[in-house]
């Protein structure tokens, strides 16, 4: 048996190995092989991959070849996102197990209907016996995303009948995966909690009469308290991460791995994995550590003049991560507005009138909004249109409800999971091919040398 110290010493020649074999290609290779990295065109337009009926995503037309701007819309199933949620705002009920609803049929339902799926929702809420203690708690996670993952997968070994996927059998699994999600996140976060952190430890049943923005602030807060005005701000957010079109990094790996046959967890669980990322779902932790730093540095908030030199400090890669980038600004669609940002900034502000406390903070992250575009001509010379995204004012909403930074992007899930399920659906009943896309060989034939002459 190899001691500790072998063993790491064998890791970190292997690891130097490595280092020498990958190398980033050259941006020139890309060019001269016509091949679209990141699947995008040259204009940043993305690569028409697929054909959907599941959400639109709207920030520019084409107009005789040129990209040109315009105001942002997102469409579920072809209704206006701003139109549901303010209709929803209006009946004073919360929304979304009807977004649900209307991502995973492809209409609007009647109140019964919305009732009966409610009240099916609510009554799937419950994980199976042994789970809770079996997958979460006997093995905690200090990222949930990792532990809603493995409990996705987990959840195949539960099924009785796991691998069909016939249009009614991924309908189930789809149902009761959003229904668990959530308990499966809140679980997670208390078995971090308890174990990584040394917390006491809450596991609150969920409450079959409750929406899902209220079961979450249930289950995740040790007394179990919230106020309508939270849940109604966090039943938005679900509301606007439902569904982002077919192209966005978590719901094409849904296709690509569903396009294989697989079964649901599988499929799930990839595009799970795929929104942990920090270029994907984790971009609203970089926006809190972002405005975190612009605060300790900045002293005067209200001063534009000073935070406008921060915010060149960060595009010139001498502030923050190192990265040139002001997070939560830009999209690769939205130009000119991004309707989920408008949104979330109104309800914001709605949130921070009762809450004085948070006034100053908002200001700050309008202040960056608004100055951003700016800075980033006068650094870059570019003159690039370009908005704020969700990312930008949805981990300071998740501050003012009292969640934690660890939960941002599990609750990102826990909302998306109905659009990649929606995605899962049409993806294995309407297009019936294996999604394999090629990739240029950039090695040379070579000669096998015989181990005794290498």
């Amino acid at each position: 048996m190899l001691k500790e110290e072998d063993k790491k010493r064998l890791q970190e020649r292997f690891q130097e190995e490595a280092s020498d074999v990958y190398q980033p290609f050259s941006k020139e290779l890309f060019k001269q092989y016509s091949v679209k990295r990141g699947l995008r065109n040259d204009d940043g337009t993305g690569v028409m991959a697929g054909l959907t009926s599941v959400g639109a995503v709207l920030g520019y037309y084409i107009d005789d070849g040129e990209k040109i701007p315009m105001e942002g819309h997102l469409r579920y199933r072809g209704y206006d996102l701003t139109d549901i949620v303010k209709n929803c705002e209006k009946e004073k009920r919360f929304g979304f197990e009807e977004v649900a609803y209307l991502l995973l049929f492809g209409h609007l339902p009647d109140k019964k209907t919305l009732d009966d799926f409610s009240r099916l929702i609510g009554n799937l809420r419950v994980l199976p016996e042994g789970f809770a203690e079996d997958m979460i708690l006997k093995a905690p996670s200090k990222n949930i995303m990792n532990k809603i993952a493995r409990s996705v997968l987990a959840s195949y070994s539960y099924d009785s009948n796991p691998d069909d996927i016939s249009t009614g059998n991924i309908l189930r699994q789809s149902i009761e995966l959003i229904a668990r999600l959530p308990v499966m996140a809140a679980y997670g976060y208390q078995a971090k909690s308890h174990y990584h952190d040394g917390k006491s430890l809450y596991l609150h049943t969920p409450q079959p009469r409750l929406s899902t923005a209220e079961n979450l602030l249930y289950m995740i807060r040790p007394d179990n308290k919230y106020t309508r005005e939270e849940a109604e701000m966090l039943d938005v957010l679900l509301m606007i991460h439902a569904e982002h079109g077919g192209g966005n990094n978590s719901a094409f790996t849904t296709r690509v791995v569903s396009s294989s046959d697989t079964d649901t967890y599988s499929a799930i669980a990839a595009a799970i994995g795929s929104l942990k990322g920090p270029k994907h779902g984790g971009a609203n932790a970089k926006v809190m550590g972002m405005m975190e730093e612009i605060k300790a540095n900045v002293k005067h908030w209200e001063d534009d003049e000073e935070v406008k030199a921060f915010l060149a400090k960060i595009l010139r890669k001498e502030a923050f991560d190192g990265s040139g980038l002001i997070y939560g600004m830009g999209h690769a669609i939205y130009t000119y507005s991004d309707p989920r940002c408008i949104l979330l900034k109104e309800k914001a502000g709605q949130l921070v009138s009762n809450h004085p406390e948070f006034e100053k903070e908002f200001k700050l992250y309008c202040s960056v909004e608004r100055l951003t575009p700016g800075v980033f001509a006068e650094v870059k010379n570019n003159h690039k249109v370009m908005c704020a995204n969700v990312d930008m004012y949805s981990g300071f909403v998740y501050k003012m409800l009292g969640i934690p930074t660890e939960m941002y992007t599990p609750l990102f899930a826990i909302s998306r999971i109905v659009g990649w399920c929606a995605h899962r659906l049409e993806e294995v009943i309407g297009c019936g091919r294996i999604i394999r896309p090629a990739y240029k060989s950039m090695v040379h034939s070579k000669e096998y040398t015989k181990i005794d002459n290498r």
